[in-house]
């Protein structure tokens, strides 16, 4: 019975001294190192949006891909917070670089998409760009066999506040369609209906000309989803012909003609700004009175 004594002791006077002590450490040291580095810089995403990188949302995945690497590491983290100003962050593998922000109206033609790479080296939006224009990116995007209008830029704030639904910011398509639209179908593009993302509807839509066998539309959106006016008109049964943005917000793409580029106003880039702004005051103001309809 004597020698089992003392082993049964060490456990109870050392073990739990030494794990005692290494939890008094990590709860001294790691909560400090975390502090300091989510209290100092900017949010990575907002860093490689104000660079020209691509729209917030867009920087948002090209983190979560484990394309950017700051300071040699890569960063997976959306909240990461850098200083762009001391340390190095780089989009695969090319360094970031601040550049003065542009912003130029493109007519795209049909055939050319809007994506910053595409691996079947197909030709790019920003291949029309002037060959001395910093990086830069589509505001939201047209499908390969869409045209017309479309914003290139590097200021992400911008680009996110033109592309979320919350700003509401109207996009003007014309859309020439298979068959004779009857009054009926435009009552429903308006009342809406519902597709695999959630209930969509045009704002405003009207006959802007009338051919043998074809509707050419007018048609007002607010929202951006994914082929949407495509897919609307294919629920009411007529196909698409042709399909041309010929304004975005207060931008017309006028008599700008298929490929070329123009390097919008300054008034043209406040009124831009002015209707995000009114887009976010209008949300704000539906969303309190839809509170105060609920507490009453």
């Amino acid at each position: 019975m004597a020698p089992r004594t003392p082993q049964r002791r060490k456990p109870s006077k050392r073990r739990p001294a030494r794990n005692g002590a290494s939890r008094r450490r990590a709860s001294t040291a790691k909560p400090a190192a975390r502090a300091t580095a989510h209290a100092d810089g900017e949010r990575l995403q907002k860093v490689l949006a104000a660079a020209g990188v691509a729209s917030r949302r867009e920087c948002e995945g090209l983190i979560l891909a484990g394309r950017v690497a700051v300071d040699g590491q890569v960063v997976t983290e959306l909240g990461t917070r850098v200083d762009p100003t001391r340390q190095d962050i780089r989009v695969d593998g090319e360094s970031l670089h601040a550049a003065k922000p542009v912003y130029f109206a493109v007519h795209k033609p049909k055939g050319v998409v809007c994506t910053a790479r595409d691996p079947a080296g197909r030709p790019r939006v920003t291949d029309l760009l002037p060959p001395n224009a910093p990086r830069a990116f589509c505001v939201g995007r047209l499908d390969l066999t869409s045209e017309g209008l479309i914003l290139v830029t590097n200021d992400g704030e911008l680009a996110n506040g033109l592309t979320h639904p919350r700003h509401g910011v109207e996009k003007v398509y014309h859309v020439q369609v298979a068959g004779q639209v009857d009054l009926e179908v435009l009552k429903l593009l308006r009342r809406g209906m519902r597709l695999a993302e959630g209930f969509a509807h045009v704002k405003h839509v009207r006959i802007k000309t009338r051919r043998k066998r074809s509707t050419i539309l007018e048609m007002v959106l607010d929202e951006g989803r994914n082929r949407e006016v495509r897919r609307l008109l294919a629920r009411v049964g007529h196909k698409v012909q042709r399909l041309t943005r010929v304004a975005v917000g207060p931008v017309r793409l006028g008599e700008l003609p298929a490929g070329a580029v123009r390097p919008l106003t300054r008034q043209e880039i406040r009124a831009l700004q002015q209707a995000i702004a009114q887009g976010e005051n209008s949300h704000r103001e539906h969303r309190d009175h839809r509170g105060r309809s609920i507490d009453e």
